[in-house]
């Protein structure tokens, strides 16, 4: 089994900081994708930021310049972090990964998400 567990959400006032973390754990082969998603009420889930295996990273361009995303290979982790923050970037953000696990009899690959983090935003 494989799980995804995210941390460090919270209410932060416009201008302020947060660095959210994201940690995989089972029978992990390899992890390709880990990004961040979020999801504001009434909205669709959207993506904020990935990184490949090979450190590739993408931004959404709400967030470029203002949100970092970074990883360890090693720890199987995933941060965020994100400065300058708005009230627009309010939301319950969603760590995801690509990862190939072992069940104990074959390799699967497979789309993996934590259970969500709230951000709020707000003065």
């Amino acid at each position: 089994q494989v799980t995804l567990v995210e941390s460090g959400g919270g209410l932060v006032q416009p201008g302020g900081s947060l660095r959210l973390s994201c940690v995989a754990s089972g029978n992990i082969f390899r992890i390709d994708v880990m990004g961040w998603y979020r999801q504001a009420p009434g909205e669709q889930r959207d993506l904020v930021a990935s990184t490949t295996r090979l450190l590739k990273t993408e931004y959404s361009d709400s967030v470029k310049g203002r949100f970092t995303i970074s990883r360890d290979n090693v720890e199987n982790v995933v941060y965020l972090q994100m400065n300058s923050l708005k009230t627009e970037d309010t939301a319950v953000y969603y760590c995801y990964a690509k990862i190939t696990y072992n069940n104990g009899r074959a390799y699967y690959a497979k789309d993996f998400w934590g259970q969500g983090t709230q951000v709020t935003v707000s003065s």
